[in-house]
């Protein structure tokens, strides 16, 4: 079982822990600490040794933020976490406000702290974050402190350690493009730009530069790791030596220097005088500072490496598309078993997500999910990020209806699907809802759009069919998505803010309009895509992009009213299904593979 549901967190982390902090702090002449969610890294997903704000507050959540002074605490979550941030915190020690509004900044700059001194720690805080604390402190009157060593390191003294997976090759078969000819069309941009190298500070990236993966965080195989890029072609990787060996050191060559991560300060130095590239979105604030104090001259631009990682090679795609075929077979099987067994009002959340995860075990080539499963029945499934948790956990109750959105990692490509499926005999609203979403799904599916497009530009295409209804969902409709990497890309992305990267050929992005209606049910429908080359469109007069479907597995025809279907529409489902139906039919048989003909007859 690769899933725990005894959430290691809650109230009594902060009543222990907090007055631990409190020494260290005032150790430190601290009257207050920032704790943000992120780590040195800024990953989505936490090696337990820094997840630094549950240590503190009880609170699990995948964002968020702290507070803590000595003689207060508060904690900001978004309204993904409303319930979540309530049941794990203890009230009597931690207020709540919101995530982004007020925000930790915002919520500083409106207290009366004049002539206090708030710690903060620069490894885990980008420069534009530290910009907005240090606005927010000058209004107030707050003395900003850069401390050297975390309080919170300083007073867990039952930190796990480190994680120290083996970091291996990543075969050409999967990557496509040999590391070395990456890392020399990388070289070139430097050059391009007049930089002389590029610090490389996110694992994501540094994985895709020298074709490695790890194991050192969940749900993602990274290998906790910095780079440096230089503009020669030759690169330095700093690791930690227990995780690398031959195969690694024969697979990197002599163009790259394995060095330990305790070199990297002092590689750093080394950069004196030259013009490095250093990204503010994901480098934290000491990486600047680093610089700077060595005498580099430094270009403040996006990670060279986020946007050829972001536009797949044909390996990549190809290897994606097996993935998404070998999981949906295993999502059928759970599908026809929630069809079934799953309908007698008797199994859980728990039970559901542990089926799941069964069929895709028996895969054979799992080799980790690529996030917690969603299981939210009734009206947990209206909570967009709802996590189960043995002392959450429901049953699937006839009336109602269940939303699990799950996903692999594959040696091949990462997966990521959601589907809504009707326990018992749903209601003409929960139809009519998931119809809505259904619609806006097809018309994000089926756009042809000019190159220069960005996916904000196209966001309201899912939405407009729940907002002629007066209707929305408060997430975004779409992620960029990584191959064999994390389930959440940059630059990329769906969703209402603006976000100025063009949609190219070859990203692949999620689609997952949804209708969450509080206390009662939640509908999402998520298919991964990914952009085509630019083609004719007969008549047209310009090349237009569009996207191709890699997800498979049947929609819940029991819930799609066909009334509100357009003609147009009722086409896409068939041939949706048509096209589910030939690729998974050949990977299941006896009762599933019935069952899977008659959720793909034309509708």
């Amino acid at each position: 079982m690769r899933q725990n549901f005894d959430v290691k967190g809650g109230p009594q982390l902060g009543r222990n822990n907090l007055p631990r902090l409190r020494d260290a702090m005032k150790a430190q002449g601290l009257d207050g600490f920032y704790v943000p969610h992120e780590d040195e890294y800024q990953n989505e997903y936490l090696p337990a040794c820094n997840d630094r704000l549950t240590w503190a507050t009880g609170f699990t959540g995948s964002a968020g933020a702290a507070m803590v002074f000595q003689d207060n605490a508060v904690i900001f979550a978004d309204g993904r976490y409303t319930l979540q941030v309530r049941d794990q915190t203890d009230p009597e020690l931690i207020d709540i406000e919101g995530l982004p509004e007020p925000g930790p900044f915002g919520w500083l700059a409106k207290q009366s702290l004049k002539d206090k001194t708030l710690g903060y720690d620069p490894k885990l805080m980008t420069p534009n974050d530290l910009e907005a604390l240090q606005a927010s402190a000058r209004k107030v009157g707050v003395t900003l402190k850069a401390v050297q060593k975390n309080p919170i390191d300083a007073a867990w003294d039952d930190r796990p350690d480190e994680p120290m997976a083996q970091v291996v090759p990543q075969k050409l078969e999967n990557a496509g493009v040999e590391a070395g000819q990456k890392r020399t069309e990388i070289a070139d941009a430097l050059k391009a730009d007049g930089a002389e190298a590029a610090v490389v500070t996110s694992p994501a990236s540094v994985a895709w530069a020298f074709n490695i993966r790890g194991g050192d965080v969940a749900c993602s195989p990274l290998p906790l790791s910095r780079a440096i890029l230089k503009a020669d072609g030759t690169a330095d990787l700093f690791l930690d030596p227990k995780k690398t060996n031959d195969a690694l050191r024969e697979h990197l060559g002599n163009q790259v220097r394995l060095r330990p991560m305790e070199d990297l300060e002092p590689a750093l130095a080394e950069l004196k005088g030259k013009t490095i590239s250093l990204d503010p979105a994901l480098a934290s604030a000491w990486f600047f500072g680093a610089l700077e104090d060595a005498g580099a001259s430094i270009l403040r631009q996006p990670d060279p490496v986020l946007l050829p990682k972001a536009c797949k090679n044909a390996t990549e795609i190809a290897g994606t598309e097996a993935a998404h075929i070998k999981d949906g077979a295993a999502l059928t099987r759970f599908l026809h078993w929630l069809a079934t067994e799953g309908q007698s009002g008797e199994v859980t959340e728990i039970d559901a997500a542990l089926k799941l995860e069964s069929f895709r075990e028996d895969l054979g080539d799992l080799n980790d999910l690529s996030f917690e499963t969603i299981s939210g029945a009734g009206p947990h499934g209206a909570l967009p990020h709802y996590r189960v948790s043995s002392a959450s956990n429901r049953k699937l109750e006839r009336g109602s209806l269940y939303l699990v959105d799950s996903g692999g990692q594959y040696p091949a490509g990462t997966t990521d699907v959601t589907r809504t499926v009707p326990i018992g005999d749903p209601s003409d609203d929960m139809r009519r809802h998931y119809t809505l979403v259904l619609k806006g799904h097809i018309a994000l599916a089926s756009v042809r759009f000019p190159e220069g497009t960005t996916g904000t530009h196209l966001d309201a295409l899912a939405r407009h069919p729940l907002w002629q209804a007066g209707l929305d969902y408060d997430h975004g409709t779409g992620h960029g998505v990584g191959v064999y990497l994390g389930v959440h890309e940059g630059p990329q992305r769906i969703a209402k803010p603006w976000n100025s990267i063009p949609l190219a050929p070859g990203m692949i992005v999620s689609n997952e309009p949804g209708f969450y209606r509080e206390g009662q049910y939640g509908i999402r429908i998520e298919n991964l895509q990914y952009v085509t080359e630019p083609a004719d469109i007969p008549g047209g007069e310009r090349k237009m992009l569009g996207f191709r479907n890699l997800t498979w597995a049947p929609l819940s025809r029991e819930l799609i009213d066909l009334e509100l279907l357009s003609p147009a529409e009722h086409d896409w489902v068939n041939r949706y299904h048509e096209e589910v139906l030939e690729k998974l039919g050949p990977l299941v048989d006896g009762e599933v593979s019935d069952w899977l003909k008659a959720q793909c007859q034309p509708i």
